[in-house]
Order: C-alpha cells, then structure tokens, then sequence
C-alpha cells in the first residue's frame, strides 16, 4: 500500500464542492493527503463531509475565470498548506446549442473554463512544482478529447486542447520530475449531466453503447486520481486514462 500512500502530501483539487471532484478529493484525503479544495463556493457540509471522516481539506473560494489573480492564489495556499504537490484540475462547465447557432458568449465561457484555466492553474502550479522537482498533475479530459459529440462543439474543443497541451507540458516537465496525466470520464451521473439522464431514449441509448450497462458515479473516479496522484505511477506521464465502462473499447 505504500505505492498508494499520500500522507504529508498537499492536493489541489478544483471544482470539488460536488461531484467527481469531490468524489476524488475525498479519496486522496483518505489517502493521507490534505486537500485544497478551490471552487465558487466551497460549501461548509462539503468541509464538513471531510472532517466527520477525519480527514483535512480546506476550501478557497475563487472564480477560475480570474486569470490575473492566480498568482496571489496559489501563494496563498502555498504558505497555509506548507506545499503543493498535487494538482488535479476537475473543475469544468457545459453549455449546449447547435453548432449554427452557438453563441460566442458560450464558447469562451466554455474554453476559458475547461482549457484555459487548467493551463493556466498547471502553469503556475508548476512552477512551484519544477522548483521542488516533484509534483503529480491530473488534469480530466473527456469522452470528448477522443469524440466529437453533438450540440457541444466548445465542450469536444475544450477537452481536446486538455488531453494535448497535457502531453505538451509532460515533454517539457517529465525531466524535472513532474508528471501530467490525464483522466477521461465516460458517462457520468453527475449535475453536468443530469438532463441526458432523464431523457429516457438518450439515456437508453448510451447505456446499451456501455459494456458495463450503467452510467458512472465519481467513485468510478478515485482510484485512478489516486494511482496518478501516486508513487505508483511515477514513470506514467503524458497519458491518458479512460474510465468509461467500456465505450471506447465498444
């Protein structure tokens, strides 16, 4: 189990007030690590979930589309935690048109949420990363980094420029003992998805698309945020793992 053990490191997870963020944040803390949990609002029952477990996180409240203030950010958390040593970007948001008519106020919002800020979140994370020479950084990409979907053209680019510039930085970082994964979820029971969840014919026909016959749940997630976040996956880097019940084997 010492591949596994996380005691005395300090995980960044954004976007994990709910859902699969929160589903692997809980799972690295359980593993030993502290958390920093980094969203809109990270909600007091969410701190509490953790600590009636006995387990440490602390939330930050901050709007990823601040750009311009993610310096000041990560050396906040930087001197309350005492270091970064996992990065795992989680937070991201969907919004649906026919590609005609998809409006540009849609699309940046989708692009500057799932790929830019997570660029931007590993490249000032790195650098805290690359002075220490260690560091674990999972970023999720999607279905989408591989597919094309319909009426979400921002969300299939945004997830696409995940999956590459994650590649990109493991050739720069790799030497200097980071990795950069990333996971892909499949199709997930979460909030982003819950109308494809109540339209009975949708929902029908990703299931039979499935080999496990079922949607995900965030605890589908945590072990591989935990073997990324890992000794265990130390000569790992620039990858990308699916956990998907099988769709893109199918």
């Amino acid at each position: 189990m010492s591949l596994f053990d996380l005691k005395g490191k300090v995980a960044i997870v954004t976007g994990a007030n709910q859902g699969l963020g929160k589903g692997m944040a809980l799972e690295l803390a359980r593993c030993g690590a502290k958390v920093a949990i980094i969203d809109l609002k990270v909600s007091a029952e969410t701190i509490a979930d953790f600590e009636k477990e006995g387990l440490q996180a602390t939330g930050y409240d901050f709007n990823l589309a601040d750009f311009d203030k993610y310096p000041s950010l990560v050396a906040k958390i930087l001197k309350e935690q005492g270091s970064i040593d996992i990065l795992l970007n989680n937070a991201g948001v969907q919004k649906r048109h026919p590609a005609e008519d998809f409006p540009k106020k849609d699309w940046d919002f989708v692009m500057d949420i799932n790929a830019n800020a997570v660029f931007y979140m590993c490249q000032e994370v790195g650098k805290v990363m690359i002075e220490k020479g260690y560091g674990k950084i999972i970023n999720l990409a999607s279905l989408l980094s591989f597919q094309g979907g319909l009426t979400v053209p921002a969300y299939a680019a945004s997830k696409g420029a995940v999956m590459q510039f994650s590649k990109s930085l493991s050739n720069e970082w790799a030497s200097k003992g980071i990795t950069i994964n990333c996971i892909a979820p499949g199709y997930m029971d979460t909030e982003m998805n819950t109308a494809l969840v109540a339209d009975k014919t949708r929902s029908r026909q990703i299931l039979e698309r499935i080999p496990a016959g079922r949607w995900g749940t965030p605890e589908d997630l945590a072990g591989a945020a935990v073997f990324l976040a890992s000794k265990a996956s130390d000569y790992i880097n620039g990858h990308v793992i699916a956990v998907d019940g099988g769709w893109l084997g199918r």
